[in-house]
């Protein structure tokens, strides 16, 4: 199968094990051939309300059975999925719905408010409402039902062209205004080498918990039907919820973002859970210190493997293989390590300002090239023009290094690196030395305006229960174990930390709102 795509390895399936289950959904399961041919009757059905080949079809969908057959639909037909971020503010939500030239959107009654205004924007715009009777809260609406009945069972047999568009998803805007990333069936199509470092067996059973329009929710969807792997749907995470699905499903590989796996840890009476159908956890999308992995290993007693990317490289970059995450072994430094490249990807790290190769042990920008990058933006071609060196690498935004092994280690986002008193901070370096306190339940550090410093090492942490922790304390813990120019200046205690989508830190808005403020110090 290495040479089909998402379209065809779903029909493959179907053909080949047509018994076998697919996907579920709460109380829903549908079986390999139950799957293809719902996604063909949508496939049929979107391709009636479409202009053609490439147009748009939207979602306001979280992670459930019409967001995955409408994927697969829009794939078999070669339309284009965008499934849109239903936290943002409607207007919000409205303008990347203008910008993406959406032509149907598929919405859950729950987020009927948003689809209303983008359905003010858009007047042309179908929509189809799928939990509920649409005159109650969309008139006009589309049902679930009707589109489904509107399709047909003939198979329109696209999703062969590897250069057709497939998805398309909007960047989380934490360092500017949502850009359009348009991937195509190449960009994210599965190769026999990379699904094999997940070791999937035949009664695998996997679990997806993260959002649609999140390159992690989309990408391991895929990847699970591509391998022909049963998934199980979470709308919303809950770690109480992840572990209820794990007991009930039996479910063996799960993708979870770091704070995800902090949450699960967390879960009171985790320890009379039973959880040892885990065979291996994937996770990404976030920095990792080493203190969590450990713990995560200890308490879950599963494997582990990271994958590095973005949403620009679709989630493909390099991969720390189960292997590689050993605690108690003489590498356990490879634990700050995000692998080695995956297959049929060149990665390079480049210096900031001139561009230049750099040699192992020395930090710069990550860059790469392979067939999993992406050719750019939507109708962005300035953007996309400054993502690209001019030798075809893709500008990560990231730096890090590469040892002498080809391991590469993500320092952090070239914006995010501080530099006090003229040296450099790599902020993932201290927040790894803080997690190691007991006391410290996650922690992100920034750097904040200083007058003698230029910036201030900050450390932001919300605290373990029950601990009680001082600044002097942390600082004196990391005095030991940091550079003197490295530890914190400022210690800044919260209940919790702002996060995306994604789980990732939302550190912009933490600058924000520390950087002219008092803080306790050092």
């Amino acid at each position: 199968m290495s040479g089909l795509h998402l379209p065809q390895r779903v029909r493959h399936h179907a053909a080949e094990r047509p018994d076998s289950p697919a996907v579920t959904w709460g109380n829903t399961t549908l079986t390999n051939a139950e799957f293809d041919q719902r996604t063909t009757r949508i496939a049929t059905a979107l391709s009636a309300l479409a202009s053609g080949r490439g147009a748009r079809v939207g979602a306001l969908l979280r992670m459930r059975l019409e967001g995955a057959e409408c994927f697969v639909a829009a794939a078999k037909a070669e339309l284009v999925f965008v499934p849109l971020n239903w936290r943002l503010p409607a207007a919000e939500a409205a303008t990347i719905a203008v910008d993406a030239a959406l032509e149907v959107l598929i919405v859950e009654a729950e987020f009927a408010e948003t689809a209303e205004a983008v359905r003010e924007a858009l007047p042309g715009l179908v929509v189809v409402l799928v939990d509920r009777a649409s005159e109650e809260i969309l008139p006009e609406a589309w049902t679930w039902d009707r589109l489904a009945a509107s399709g047909s069972d003939t198979d329109p047999r696209l999703g062969d062209d590897p250069d057709a568009e497939l998805l398309q998803l909007y960047t989380s805007g934490t360092t500017g205004a949502p850009k359009g990333v348009v991937a195509t069936h190449r960009n994210i199509h599965n190769e026999p080498k990379a699904l094999a470092i997940y070791r999937w067996r035949a009664d695998s059973v996997a679990l997806d918990a993260l959002p649609l329009f999140h390159i992690a929710g989309a990408g391991w969807l895929s990847t699970c039907l591509s391998a022909g792997v049963h998934v199980v749907l979470l709308g919303a995470f809950d770690a109480r919820h992840v572990a209820d699905l794990v007991e009930r499903h039996r479910i063996t590989h799960a993708f979870l973002v770091p704070s995800a796996i902090q949450m699960l840890l967390d879960l009171r009476g985790l320890g009379d859970r039973d959880l040892s159908s885990l065979q291996l956890i994937a996770y990404g999308s976030a920095p990792v210190t080493p203190a969590l992995l450990r713990r995560a290993i200890d308490r879950l007693g599963c494997a582990f493997v990271q994958r590095y990317g973005m949403t620009e490289t679709t989630g493909s970059v390099s991969a720390l293989t189960a292997e590689d995450h050993d605690p108690a072994g003489d590498r356990t430094y490879l634990l700050r390590s995000a692998g080695k490249p995956m297959p049929g990807v060149e990665v390079a790290i480049r210096d900031v300002a001139t561009g230049a190769d750099l040699p192992a042990g020395v930090s710069g920008e990550i860059v790469c090239r392979s067939r999993n990058n992406v050719a750019g933006y939507w109708r962005r071609p300035d953007e996309t023009a400054q993502l690209f060196t001019p030798d075809g690498f893709l500008r990560t935004g990231d730096t890090g290094h590469l040892d002498d092994d080809g391991y590469l280690y993500v320092t952090d986002r070239v914006k995010d690196m501080i530099i006090t008193g003229g040296e450099n901070v790599y902020p993932i370096e201290v927040e790894s030395v803080l997690a190691e306190h007991p006391a410290v339940a996650e922690v992100a550090v920034i750097g904040v305006p200083d007058r003698t410093w230029g910036e201030a090492v900050t450390a932001v942490i919300r605290v373990a229960e029950g601990a009680l922790p001082t600044a002097a304390e942390l600082v004196a813990f990391s005095a030991g174990r940091l550079a003197s120019y490295k530890k914190p200046r400022h210690i800044h205690f919260v209940t919790a930390l702002p996060r995306n989508a994604g789980g990732k830190v939302l550190k912009r808005r933490l600058r924000d709102e520390l950087g002219g403020s008092e803080v306790v110090s050092s």
